[in-house]
């Protein structure tokens, strides 16, 4: 896709992401307009995998982290043909399948998550799976900077440095809000780059909202040799929408039938921009 391509998808990401979410009545809204691009990016132009050689052992890895943010995960998986787009019709719907966390019971979902601080460590020992079997395949993980406190994390970083997991790539996904405040009023990880650096990974800062930056960054994985790389992706919560952009209560909600229409507007506005 070229960058304006890139672009537009975005925008149609997130148009459909909030239509599914006022279908469903429930979903982390914020969250989901903020990994938009990531989401993006990944799977238009970094992933090798797609629902033909989603068995096959040497796909691509793609892990959600941040599990509660599957709306936009799912419609980037229909996009690409994983299922019917229709069947987002019933998210969070009785005996549904698309429910408010991502299941292996829906195609082209690696794992389970939702449980914050738990995507990383899986994805450090897939990544050690992949370098004993002698595979080529690469492990990303897309986290939150509210979940980054957690302890599995931080030893799962040290595991992957000292394995030299150099197929082994995060992505934080820091936009500076989480449910109840700003991260760092609840629980300050800044500098994270330093953090990071001292963990024994390779760091790169990019806007995370802007596709040619992420583009760069993924094409030059790894940023070292002989060790994990992270992209620290400065976001914005709610991207996309004015009254939602940087507002904490957006972190889940359901905009009402006016609200609705005013997103479809500025983002039809955005695409007629491009």
């Amino acid at each position: 896709m070229t960058i304006k391509e890139l672009k537009a998808k975005s925008i149609s990401y997130r148009k459909k992401i909030l239509q599914y979410i006022v279908g469903a009545n429930a979903g982390h809204t914020g969250g989901s307009l903020s990994c938009t691009d990531i989401l993006n990016v990944l799977y238009n132009e970094v992933l090798h995998v797609t629902p033909e050689n989603f068995s096959s052992p040497d796909r691509d890895r793609y892990i959600q982290s941040k599990g509660h943010c599957v709306e936009a995960l799912f419609v980037v998986l229909a996009d690409k043909g994983f299922f019917p787009e229709e069947d987002l019709n019933t998210l969070c719907k009785y005996k549904s399948h698309y429910i408010g966390h991502p299941t292996k019971k829906v195609k082209g979902v690696e794992q389970n998550t939702g449980a914050l601080g738990h995507g990383l460590p899986i994805s450090v020992g897939t990544a050690i799976a992949a370098k004993m079997d002698q595979k080529e395949y690469k492990v990303y993980t897309l986290m939150g900077d509210g979940e980054i406190p957690e302890g599995s994390n931080w030893e799962a970083a040290l595991s992957a440095a000292q394995y030299k997991l150099d197929n082994l790539c995060a992505i934080v996904d820091k936009n500076s809000l989480q449910i109840t405040a700003a991260t760092k009023d609840v629980c300050n990880t800044d500098p994270l780059d330093k953090k990071w650096e001292a963990f024994g990974w390779a760091v790169k800062e990019v806007n995370g909202n802007d596709v040619e930056e992420l583009l760069s960054a993924f094409k030059s994985l790894p940023f070292e040799k002989g060790k994990p790389s992270v992209i620290i992706a400065h976001t914005t919560k709610g991207k996309g929408v004015s009254y939602m952009e940087n507002q904490l209560k957006w972190h889940h909600g359901v905009p009402s039938s006016e609200e609705y229409v005013i997103s479809q507007q500025e983002l039809d506005k955005a695409l007629s921009e491009l």
